[in-house]
């Protein structure tokens, strides 16, 4: 006797994005990303945030907190993107 698999609830985790529910990029997200430049020196940029917030403010404020240099940027594809000198992905996830 051979014991067939049977597999009676088939699951296909690709079934949203074939649907095209997602408008590409989704909201609510916050980007936090990290660039290498000269040396050890490090820029983190933070995109993403929404329009409701005021980014100088939040530059401000992150700029006290982590003892850093940072500013607003226009990015072209992104649009206001901040931008802090070092490594300051895990200050800015709390």
């Amino acid at each position: 006797m051979s014991a067939g698999i049977q597999n009676l609830k088939t699951f296909d985790p690709f079934a949203d994005a074939i649907r095209g529910d997602e408008q590409g990029v989704q909201d609510g997200l916050i980007h936090i990303r990290i660039q290498q430049r000269n040396g050890r020196k490090t820029l983190t940029t933070v995109q993403g945030i929404s329009d409701d917030y005021d980014k100088k403010k939040i530059v401000r404020a992150c700029k006290k907190e982590f003892a850093c240099n940072g500013t607003v940027v226009e990015h072209p594809e992104y649009g206001e993107v901040i931008q802090l000198q070092g490594d300051q992905r895990a200050g800015n996830l709390r």
